[in-house]
């Protein structure tokens, strides 16, 4: 079936990143499985961290179904082109369906894209992972594909007013080498292992990122382990 919708979608996603000089540097995108199932992991530090995790299939001309809580799926806006690009839902007290789902699509060789930590992290660190990715890996015999995001959080995270003006904001992602799934593994060690490259990806994102705060006041978006005002894991943990 033609996918009538979502190609559109990525477009306007890039001319909306032009339009804001959004300068993205993608790095390992090449690991990305030019046929075939396989689950792409992220970290989570932006509402809009699918439409870039997305971006990093592309150069291998592949698309990334998501799974989202449900009520994205409803609202009037961004309900009918979730539906339209075949996200899947998720309905936190009901997830045996988007499971299902999510296999089914991975045994038809589409990729699936997952956040473990199932929360924008607000301390911009990673938090702990959840096993069904690696699950879903073992399950469909797929590879697990780690990837990093940083700067979304500049553009648009929890608890900070939205930046979508010219503000030339860097955007720095960096996809790993796949990591394989077996079944006769325990999904806990497959996840330990996935965390820890995805914060390898992570350390080398920041490393390589162009820009720092601008001052106090602006350096709300850094970690506050490098030196940023950004509330630590056990700050969060206390206010929430």
């Amino acid at each position: 079936m033609a996918e009538l919708v979502y190609p559109p979608v990525i477009g306007a996603a890039h001319m909306l990143f032009r339009a804001l000089d959004i300068r993205i540097d993608m790095k390992g995108t090449e690991n990305i499985p030019r046929k075939g199932g396989a689950v792409l992991v992220s970290n989570h530090i932006g509402y809009l961290d699918f439409i870039f995790a997305g971006l990093t299939a592309r150069p291998q001309k592949r698309l990334v179904r998501f799974m989202a809580k449900e009520s994205v799926f409803r609202h009037k806006v961004s309900g009918p082109l979730m539906r339209a690009m075949k996200h899947i839902p998720v309905d936190r007290q009901q997830g045996e369906s988007a499971y299902q789902h999510a296999l089914d699509s991975l045994r038809s060789g589409e990729i699936i894209g997952v956040f473990p930590e199932a929360t924008i992290s607000q301390s911009f660190t990673l938090k702990s992972f959840k096993s069904g990715a690696a699950r879903m890996a073992q399950e469909a015999g797929v590879p697990l594909i780690p990837v990093a995001l940083w700067g979304t959080q500049r553009l648009w995270t929890k608890g900070r007013p939205k930046n979508l003006k010219r503000s030339h904001i860097p955007v720095t992602m960096r996809v790993g080498e796949p990591i394989e799934a077996p079944k006769d593994q325990y999904a806990g060690a497959i996840t330990r292992r996935l965390r820890e490259r995805v914060q390898e990806l992570l350390e080398a994102a920041q490393a390589a990122y162009p820009a720092k705060p601008q001052g106090t006041e602006d350096s709300w978006w850094l970690p506050a382990h490098l030196g940023g005002t950004a509330p630590t894991a056990a700050q969060v943990k206390e206010a929430g």
